[in-house]
């Protein structure tokens, strides 16, 4: 049985062989990889299932949820207009949305929100699916939240927070959702086959997630990780089977800007490489010097709920670690809960993504075993 499809430069034959063998070490089902060099993409292979009810196969544009990848396109917009001089990541948040600045949160910035330091990760009030869908609910509730900490004192993922809070700074300066306003300044311009609220057009066509046996189950409803990855019960995390789960329309449709966006590894690596290198001849979305800042430390070591993962956090983007190895010092990305993974680095001039629909969970090294392989083609 053919193991991919597509295609690999010969300097790039290495990430083809671990993108093959996954297949043969993993529990994988369906998967793309695409890589981009000097805004040139030099690596595009797919394979496997993209719907395991069905046995349709994954093809070259098939899209799937990238959940915390998600992260990285709203880091990209909120960078992008920072360097626009229309947002400074410094200031408080409340000089763009007053209603902010209430209950100890009036010195919380947006760095402190892409840091994940600024004390809100998850929100006390419990809101409907509806209510999330409608976005002003949420608005509301975070308006009248109080931080967990005293901001920027420590740090903790946020989770959905992180989309939303971001996502309202973005609608703020722009007029626009974020999921509108990057396809307005992004996606659209430059055909990327990523969303924040899957078109419905695209729905049938998108990978459907499974669950590899084994995967650990997720603590108990009143754990903080579980109220941030499901906003206090409202979604099902992963409820690939569920209403208001992961591979349910209704919630795809919506704009969830921390977790609920949808790409091809094609439309997610080309974010990356636009932002780094420029694509389709076109001058990079970001300049050294945003990504200088966007890859300067703000949060590591020991979290919130007392973990050290080895995780470094540069503002909005994972950084170089042993968490998540990459390229090197300014390497950034994120991760999805599904094993996804894309990054960035301008120093190497790569944009990198990794999409999967099996979701294999502890040990997951997938992504981690073709960045090893794309590490060693560039040494060559």
């Amino acid at each position: 049985m053919e193991r991919y499809h597509g295609w690999a430069d010969e300097r790039f034959g290495a990430v083809a062989d671990a993108f093959a063998r996954n297949f043969t070490d993993f529990p994988e089902l369906g998967a793309a990889v695409a890589v981009y060099a000097g805004g040139r993409k030099v690596v595009d292979l797919w394979g496997g299932v993209a719907d395991e009810r069905t046995g349709r196969a994954w093809e070259r544009d098939t899209v799937v949820p990238i959940f915390s990848c998600t992260k990285g396109i709203v880091s990209v917009c909120v960078h992008l207009l920072a360097q626009e001089g229309r947002l400074d990541l410094d200031a408080p948040v409340s000089r763009y949305w007053p209603g902010f600045a209430r209950n100890g949160k009036e010195a919380i910035t947006c760095r402190m929100v892409l840091g994940h330091r600024a004390g809100v990760p998850v929100l006390d009030e419990t809101l409907s699916f509806a209510e999330i869908a409608a976005w002003t609910p949420v608005i509301r509730a975070i308006e009248e939240q109080k931080p967990l900490w005293e901001p920027d004192t420590a740090y903790e993922y946020h989770g959905h927070v992180f989309g939303f809070l971001l996502g309202e700074v973005i609608r703020r300066v722009t007029g626009l959702t974020p999921g509108a306003y990057f396809r307005e300044a992004v996606g659209d311009p430059l055909r990327l086959r990523a969303w924040i609220a899957l078109p419905e057009q695209e729905m049938d066509g998108r990978a459907w997630l499974a669950e590899a046996e084994g995967r650990p189950a997720m603590p108990g409803p009143e754990h903080l990780l579980t109220r941030m990855v499901t906003m206090n019960g409202a979604l099902a995390f992963p409820g690939l089977d569920e209403p208001h789960g992961w591979n349910d329309p209704a919630l795809l449709g919506v704009e969830l800007p921390g977790a609920g966006g949808t790409a091809s590894a094609s439309g997610l690596a080309g974010l990356y490489a636009a932002a780094v290198t420029g694509v389709e001849g076109r001058e990079r979305l970001l300049t050294p010097d945003t990504v200088t800042d966007a890859v300067r430390e703000v949060s590591s070591g020991t979290g919130y709920l007392g973990f050290d993962a080895g995780v470094r956090w540069g503002s909005g983007f994972l950084l170089d670690s042993s968490f998540r190895p990459m390229l090197g010092r300014r390497s950034f990305g994120n991760d999805g809960a599904g094993g996804q993974f894309a990054f960035g680095d301008d120093e190497f001039g790569v944009g990198f993504a990794y999409l999967a629909n099996r979701m294999v969970g502890h040990g997951d090294d997938r992504a981690n075993r073709l960045i090893t392989a794309l590490r060693e083609c560039l040494a060559r």
